[in-house]
């Protein structure tokens, strides 16, 4: 049975490798077996936890490249990056994007919010992921075999409780900012769309949707949201790696177009 859950052989590709989540399946997908060819962008800054997983399996199973996600160009050049590293890819997870957690400082009202405020988490989150989809994903399509694998969120689903936040100091009261529930929820659809289009020529396309992944955040914003969750606590790293592998693997082999919610429960109520 575990030989289904195996990536071994296996190239993977992860986009936001640098950041909050982007290690964590890194790692995951490291330790079923894979090779990992981490992509971000030219400007993301250095991360001490993706530098320790570089020293734990070396060059020859991690490879870094970077490219902006908005730039297809870029993006056609790292392929042949990919190629020359480690080859066609069997896996994509389409990791990166834009966030704005929880944090004290300037905020706008609802009906202030302005357009350079929306548009880049609107543009990274959605055409972003479609950019790398096109280019990663459409060599697995033209080979005939594949999984995609978009990062959504709990916030694709079901509208942010504004009273989680309430308690956060600033300007104005905190707001999750409504682009990043509209791109997620893009995501969403563009999962479906990819796999319906995708699904003949071999390639399965699906999401994992964390609920919330703790990651410094304040007490009271925990309290009130583990309040929210029949689990009674927030996501840990190691709660993330099942289902990325099993969406990874010939385990999910028929399984295409879903969104598999890692919420705790949070969407059951």
């Amino acid at each position: 049975m575990k030989d289904i859950f195996s990536l071994e052989g296996k190239v993977a590709i992860v986009t936001g490798a640098l950041g909050k989540l982007g290690p964590v399946w890194i790692e995951s997908l490291l330790a079923a077996g894979s090779r990992v060819f981490a992509l971000d962008h030219p400007k993301a800054a250095p991360s001490e936890v993706f530098a320790v997983l570089e020293k734990k399996f070396g060059k020859e199973k991690l490879h870094l490249a970077r490219a902006d996600a908005l730039d297809k160009d870029a993006l056609l050049l790292t392929k042949d990056e990919l190629l020359k590293t480690f080859g066609a890819p069997d896996i994509l997870v389409n990791n990166a994007g834009i966030d704005q957690p929880p944090a004290p400082g300037k905020s706008f009202k609802l009906e202030d919010i302005p357009l350079e405020m929306f548009m880049p988490t609107l543009t990274v989150n959605v055409y972003g992921l479609f950019l790398t989809t096109q280019v990663f994903g459409g060599m697995m399509a033209r080979r005939g075999s594949g999984s995609v694998i978009n990062i959504g969120s709990l916030y694709g689903s079901v509208s942010p409780d504004a009273r989680f936040y309430g308690h956060i100091e600033g300007e104005n009261p905190f707001i999750k900012p409504p682009a990043y529930g509209a791109s997620k929820a893009a995501v969403l659809n563009l999962t479906k769309y990819f796999a319906t289009h995708w699904g003949p020529n071999g390639v399965r396309v699906n999401a994992i949707s964390p609920g919330g992944v703790a990651g410094g955040q304040d007490e009271e914003f925990k309290a009130k949201f583990n309040a929210r969750v029949p689990l009674g606590r927030m996501a840990v790293d190691g709660d993330l790696a099942g289902p990325l592998i099993f969406l990874a693997s010939d385990a999910s082999s028929y399984v295409t177009g879903i969104n598999l919610r890692v919420d705790g429960g949070f969407t059951a109520w």
